[in-house]
């Protein structure tokens, strides 16, 4: 998709610069020339970019979420929100340690995994589970299963293999944590599949007497995590749209074929979403304008 925008792009201008009218100087067909190798050379150089840089560039990014009536034990609580690792052939394992180090240095009271923590059937689930398994925390780590679990059919293996390593991934479940004398209830649920009735019988894993969190792969159900009750839902499965143009906004970003929640914090009334770009890749091996992000959520009043 890359190589075919920027491409298209070149080749527009390359017809505008051959339909120019005026005498052709020895000049400005060198000038031409030039820019048209220029032009020609984008494509290459912005796939390499992609490819060997911007995929690797991991970096924290601290989010303040302001929530209506947030109890003050509450407040300043720290949530660790790693997604989309898709540890693969275009993700190591070393590259994944190097990511829980600097989640680790960040010292959150909670970390929570949304899901696509691998991209396919064969690739290394249990060596991503042993690595996430570092993860530093006051109340652990909780997650939710992506829709790449369900294509590599590992929802229950990753499930029980979590569990037996310290992990609690919530399907259709939530918990209570207990910070000081104010309560988070966590709710998980799996993938909910595209124009599909989202998040059927979820206000059954909210609390009354507990701020409610969501764990959520994809975003768009963001509007029905609202309406039952839910002050803040974590996501991802967009990866920020992979490769973007950030100065043209999200109306140009890919994602938006899918979902109105692209990427960052949005609010509907009470309640906030938080859509990170996550870690890995899937499709092409590249990140342009979506760096891979190491996300720390920081509650606060409104």
């Amino acid at each position: 998709m890359l190589w075919a925008l920027v491409t298209l792009g070149t080749i527009l201008l390359l017809l505008l610069m051959d339909g120019l009218s005026g005498p052709v100087l020895p000049a400005r067909r060198r000038f031409f020339k030039a820019a048209q190798g220029a032009l020609l050379a984008a494509p290459a150089i912005l796939t390499s970019h992609g490819v060997l840089v911007g995929r690797n560039e991991f970096h924290v990014k601290e989010v303040d979420i302001a929530l209506p009536g947030l109890p003050k034990d509450l407040q300043g609580l720290r949530i660790l929100h790693l997604s989309d690792i898709h540890l693969s052939p275009f993700l190591s394992t070393k590259q994944l340690a190097r990511v829980v180090d600097m989640s680790n240095e960040t010292k959150p009271h909670l970390a929570v995994v949304t899901g696509d923590m691998v991209t396919g059937a064969r690739d290394p689930l249990d060596e991503c589970l042993r690595a996430l398994q570092r993860l530093k925390s006051d109340a652990g780590t909780l997650g939710c299963m992506g829709n790449h679990e369900i294509f590599a059919r590992a929802e229950a293996r990753a499930k029980s293999l979590g569990a037996r390593l310290g992990m609690n991934f919530l399907r259709q479940q939530s918990q209570l944590l207990r910070f000081g004398t104010a309560n988070l209830n966590v709710a998980g649920v799996d993938y909910q599949p595209f124009r599909m009735p989202y998040l059927v019988g979820a206000e059954k894993l909210t609390r009354p007497d507990s701020v409610n969190l969501l764990l959520s792969h994809n975003p768009d159900v963001f509007d029905v995590a609202a309406e039952k009750g839910f002050a803040l839902t974590l996501a991802g499965h967009t990866h920020g749209g992979q490769v973007t143009v950030e100065i043209l906004h999200q109306w140009a970003n890919v994602a938006r074929m899918f979902t109105p929640y692209v990427y960052g914090h949005y609010r509907k009334t009470d309640s906030a979403i938080y859509v990170t770009r996550g870690i890995g890749t899937v499709g092409i091996p590249a990140r342009l304008g979506a760096p891979p992000e190491i996300t720390v959520i920081r509650l606060c009043a409104s």
